[in-house]
């Protein structure tokens, strides 16, 4: 990890800039919905559903857009939303979001009843349709569980790019959790947790806050 230096010393440089401040109201808007129904953390995950293979940014568009629909929309209907405001699988994300209705009132008492971080990613994984283990880290950060990385292709090129990993050919669960350690040892030299270094990352290589 001969790169890995430089690259804490431009995270550094961004922690002493005024984007740490953007950086810090979107971890608290995290950690707020903690706080919340299960209702909106559902609709969180439904953001991250649609994030699959498909842009964030528009994903949260889609999100600002619909809100109740990812509730109570059916299957044809809410296809139909997703395919006019542009989604690439509209009819494949709409089947995934029904499906996970039957955990739309539980899903907050199902994850924060897991006390072992890796076992609510697995649940989800394994019980979500659509969700990988890049989709379960980025919902689980969105709802204030900063230990988990997302491990996107934003992330891949940079730490590829500052000579840290070999680009995968697949990500595998082992490939991930792989990429994730790298994550977490920038992440602890920088004295960050690894969902918000992310944000850091993120910013770096798109010049971007999002989520």
């Amino acid at each position: 990890m001969n790169s890995i230096p430089s690259l804490i010393a431009k995270i550094e440089e961004l922690k002493r800039s005024e984007i740490s401040t953007v950086i810090k109201q979107r971890i608290s808007q995290f950690l707020s919905l903690k706080e919340k129904h299960s209702k909106e953390i559902f609709k969180e995950l439904c953001f991250c559903i649609l994030t699959a293979n498909f842009s964030a940014e528009r994903s949260i568009l889609i999100q600002e857009k619909l809100r109740d629909e990812f509730l109570y929309a059916d299957k044809e209907t809410l296809a139909g939303y997703l395919k006019e405001l542009g989604h690439r699988y509209p009819e494949k994300r709409a089947e995934y979001i029904v499906s996970a209705r039957k955990y739309m009132d539980s899903i907050k008492e199902i994850i924060f009843s897991i006390q072992e971080r890796e076992g609510k990613r697995l649940w989800l994984v394994k019980n979500i349709k659509g969700i990988g283990y890049k989709e379960a880290s980025h919902f689980l950060r969105n709802i204030g569980f900063l230990d988990y990385a997302i491990v996107d292709f934003h992330i891949i090129d940079l730490l590829e790019r500052e000579g840290l990993i070999n680009r995968p050919k697949s990500l595998t669960k082992k490939k991930y959790l792989q990429i994730e350690s790298v994550l977490k040892e920038i992440a602890s030299q920088v004295c960050l947790p690894v969902g918000k270094l992310d944000l850091y990352l993120w910013y770096m290589e798109t010049g971007k806050v999002l989520k």
